[in-house]
C-alpha cells in the first residue's frame, strides 16, 4: 500500500520463478502439422513472460490444414498460453506470415482481441532507441511471391524430409547417437539454397535502410540468425519445428538469439545462438 492508502500497481507480467524480457519473438511453429515441436514451445512459454510478445508469422500452416486435419491437443495447449499470457497484459502482436496468409484479409479491419492485434508488419522500439521493422519476410522471397507451386512443392518436399528426419533419427537414438538434420545440412551446403538464403536477408536489409530502420526481426526461412549486413542488423527468429529457437531482448535493449531444446544441428555452431539457463535436452 502506498502512504495515501492506494494500492500500488503491480507488474502481472513479471511472475515468480519465471525469466522476465522485454520483449520475445517466436516465428514458423507451423501449428496444424506434425513436425510442430508444441511441447517444447509450451515448456518455453510457462518459464518465461515478457512485455511484448511477437508471433512473427507461420504460427498456423493453413496451406497443410486445407489438406487435412491435424490438430493434438499440446497444439491447442500453445493457444492457450499465448491467450493466459494477453490476459496477463502481456501485448501480444500477431504477424501474419505465407502459411497463416489466410489472415491477411483481416489486417485492413485493424482486428484486436484484448491484447492481441493481427498485423502485417510492426515496429519495435529497442530499449537502447533502435527502431527495427519486425516482418514474417515472405514477400521477400522470390520463389514464395513470384513461383508460387514452386514454394507448394518445396513445402511438400520439405514435409517429406522431416518424416524421412523422425525414422531416421529414432534409428540413431537406439543406437546412441544425436539428433542430425537433413534438411539443416542441405540448407548450408546446397549452394542453390545458400543463395536463396542470401538472397532473401540481403533484400530485407536493403528494404531497412530505403525505410529508415536499424533492423529487422524476421522467420520465414528456419533459420536462426544474429547478425550485421551492411549497417542493418538483421535478426531471424529460426522455428519450432526443427531448431526451437526464439530472439529476446533484455531490459538494456540486448537482444540475442536463444535456443530451448538443446539438438545436434549442423547449423547450431554459431557463437550468437545462446542457450537458456535451464534450457531442456532433447530426448
Amino acid at each position: 500500500m502506498s502512504a495515501t492508502g492506494k494500492r500500488r500497481p503491480t507488474n502481472r507480467r513479471k511472475e515468480q520463478g519465471k525469466t522476465h524480457y522485454r520483449a520475445i519473438w517466436i516465428s514458423d511453429v507451423h501449428l496444424g502439422t506434425p513436425g510442430c515441436k508444441a511441447e517444447h514451445l509450451v515448456d518455453f512459454l510457462k518459464h518465461h513472460t515478457c512485455d511484448r510478445l511477437y508471433l512473427v508469422g507461420d504460427i498456423i500452416d493453413g496451406w497443410k490444414l486445407r489438406s487435412g486435419w491435424y490438430w493434438p491437443q499440446e497444439h491447442t495447449n500453445v493457444v492457450r498460453k499465448v491467450l493466459t499470457k494477453a490476459k496477463r497484459q502481456t501485448k501480444v502482436f500477431y504477424v501474419t506470415g505465407n502459411h497463416d496468409e489466410f489472415l491477411r484479409k483481416f489486417v485492413d479491419y485493424k482486428l484486436e482481441i484484448g491484447n492481441i492485434r493481427l498485423v502485417n508488419e510492426a515496429v519495435h522500439e529497442t530499449a537502447d532507441g533502435r527502431r527495427l521493422l519486425v516482418i514474417h519476410g515472405d514477400l521477400f522471397d522470390v520463389i514464395t511471391r513470384y513461383h508460387r507451386w514452386i514454394a507448394m512443392a518445396g513445402d511438400a518436399l520439405y514435409e517429406g524430409t522431416m518424416r524421412f528426419n523422425f525414422w531416421f533419427n529414432r534409428a540413431r537414438a537406439m543406437l546412441g547417437m544425436r539428433y542430425w538434420s537433413l534438411s539443416a545440412f542441405a540448407k548450408q551446403h546446397v549452394k542453390t539454397a545458400v543463395n536463396i538464403v542470401s538472397t532473401f536477408e540481403d533484400s530485407l536489409a536493403r528494404e531497412c535502410r530505403r525505410r529508415g530502420f536499424d533492423g529487422v526481426v524476421c522467420g520465414h526461412i528456419h533459420h536462426a540468425d544474429a547478425r550485421d549486413i551492411g549497417g542493418v542488423t538483421y535478426y531471424n527468429c529460426g522455428d519450432w519445428v526443427e531448431s526451437c529457437t526464439a530472439l529476446t531482448e533484455d531490459m538494456n535493449g540486448r537482444i540475442q538469439v536463444v535456443r530451448w531444446v538443446q539438438l545436434d544441428h549442423l547449423n547450431q555452431a554459431s557463437q550468437k545462438v545462446t542457450p537458456l539457463s535451464g534450457a531442456r535436452k532433447a530426448a
